[in-house]
């Protein structure tokens, strides 16, 4: 899996309603960039915190699905937290996902929402349930 084919699965989708953009993706870590714009504000002109968390279980979900065989497996989120700890009308915000536990039927990733800057936006884990695909008889 490459950034740009995980770009072109977000055709669509929330992440390209949002304007998330893959921009790195290892074995052990994966970020992705998000505008803080009219899509992404709250009322106050400034980031949503669901906005925040939509980055979060973005960045933590592909990172799981790039780390699975996805014609055996299925990425399912099954928890997601995250402590806002402060705000930004800057541009855009990166969401850096590290895995924390990679087993074979969970995987856990802390996501770190920053500014351009490094600034700590919001610190989030997210908890991934890896499941068979079951094919039909």
């Amino acid at each position: 899996m490459t950034v740009k084919q995980l770009n072109l699965l977000c055709k669509d989708t929330l992440m390209e309603h949002l304007g998330i953009e893959y921009v790195e993706l290892t074995q052990e870590r994966i970020v992705a960039k998000m505008p803080v714009d009219r899509r992404t504000f709250q009322p106050m002109k400034r980031l949503h915190g669901g906005a925040t968390m939509a980055l979060a279980e973005s960045v933590g979900s592909a990172g799981s699905f790039a780390l699975v065989d996805t014609d055996r497996y299925a990425v399912l989120g099954v928890e997601i937290s995250g402590s806002h700890v402060a705000t930004t009308r800057e541009s855009e915000v990166f969401g850096i996902g590290t895995i924390v536990h990679r087993g074979q039927t969970q995987h856990v990733w802390e996501i770190r929402i920053e500014d351009k800057t490094g600034k700590l936006i919001s610190l989030c884990r997210l908890t991934n349930r890896i499941v068979p695909i079951k094919t039909e008889k």
